[in-house]
């Protein structure tokens, strides 16, 4: 197996699996899923707009759909989260049961400058639309 073809592999399987748990951490707060928020934990605003934010970006990011826009925004989430969550706590994530959204927040920043990789819808929708210019271009 070549070089290309493993990091292919490995940014299919990294955009995948954090986009399941991203999905995963949006339906325990939207729809109750895993026993739903913690006993104290109340739907705020804040907690309800997290919520779909990571379910349907987590959606995208898993189809590998609009990757670079909708990674960049859940990158500014994970970090909004840190500090309003976590970072009041102590300041490193250790300290604070941070880790999760820092992580988060780095793989997502890393899939916004990468972009989705071959295998996703962005891929197909850039070849798709090469195939298009180059059948509406002239020929000499």
């Amino acid at each position: 197996m070549n070089k290309e073809r493993t990091i292919e592999i490995t940014v299919f399987l990294l955009r995948v699996t954090s986009a399941i748990m991203f999905i995963q951490a949006g339906g325990l707060k939207l729809f109750g899923w895993f026993g739903g928020m913690p006993a104290g934990v109340e739907l705020s605003t804040l907690v309800l707009i997290a919520g779909i934010l990571e379910v349907f970006g987590g959606l995208a990011i898993l189809l590998g759909l609009f990757t670079r826009p909708v990674a960049f925004i859940l990158s500014g989430e994970m970090a909004v989260a840190y500090f309003i969550g976590h970072f009041p706590m102590g300041v490193w994530p250790i300290q604070n049961q941070g880790q999760p959204a820092v992580l988060l927040c780095f793989i997502f920043l890393f899939l916004a400058a990468y972009g989705a990789g071959a295998w996703s819808v962005d891929k197909c929708l850039q070849q798709r639309r090469s195939k298009s210019v180059s059948a509406d271009s002239p020929t000499a």
